[in-house]
């Protein structure tokens, strides 16, 4: 496919176009999950109390966390594999405005300083973009490049490469 960023913003917009009713504020609606190992994604209501959903980001049971979206080589198109991951977040900041969020993306150390620096900010905002399409606002998402100055494997090898190709999520308290 010749556009693979335009063809996923596409099938996130539909995603996010597809909504039925809008439902009423006392009432969650409960979702489930079909993906393979993705998880629970809870149902955050605006009326809970804010620790019954910030519990869920420290829960390794719970899909939100995770924060890692890997990317492809030269790449910064999201995997489909991730739109559970992507889709868990960007519900969990429309349902908690109050909350923020830093997207760190990362290139491994093949290419210039200044190619790096640029693919790794081109990651992060692939990331903050698809959050918002699925209601976060942008306020509550900043999105920066950490080029390959922090790698989370420094050997030389394609395992440890495919681990330095990364955007990550942090919340406020994290970062």
């Amino acid at each position: 496919m010749r556009y693979p960023l335009a063809a996923s913003m596409l099938a996130l917009a539909l995603l996010a176009g597809c909504s039925s009713t809008p439902m009423s504020s006392d009432q969650g609606a409960s979702v489930e999950d079909r993906s393979a190992g993705a998880g629970t994604i809870p149902t955050v209501r605006p009326d809970q109390p804010q620790g019954a959903g910030l519990a869920a980001l420290r829960d390794p049971n719970n899909i939100l966390s995770k924060r890692a979206i890997m990317f492809d080589y030269d790449s910064f198109t999201i995997r489909g594999q991730y739109m559970p991951l992507i889709e868990a977040h960007g519900r969990f900041l429309a349902a908690n405005p109050q909350m923020k969020m830093l997207i760190q993306g990362s290139a491994d150390e093949r290419g210039s300083r200044e190619y790096n620096l640029a693919l790794g900010q081109k990651r992060s905002d692939a990331v903050k973009k698809a959050l918002m399409l699925l209601g976060a606002k942008e306020g509550q998402i900043e999105s920066v490049s950490l080029g390959e100055e922090k790698p989370q494997c420094t050997e030389r090898t394609e395992a440890c490469y495919a681990e330095n190709r990364r955007g990550e999520m942090l919340y406020a308290g994290e970062f």
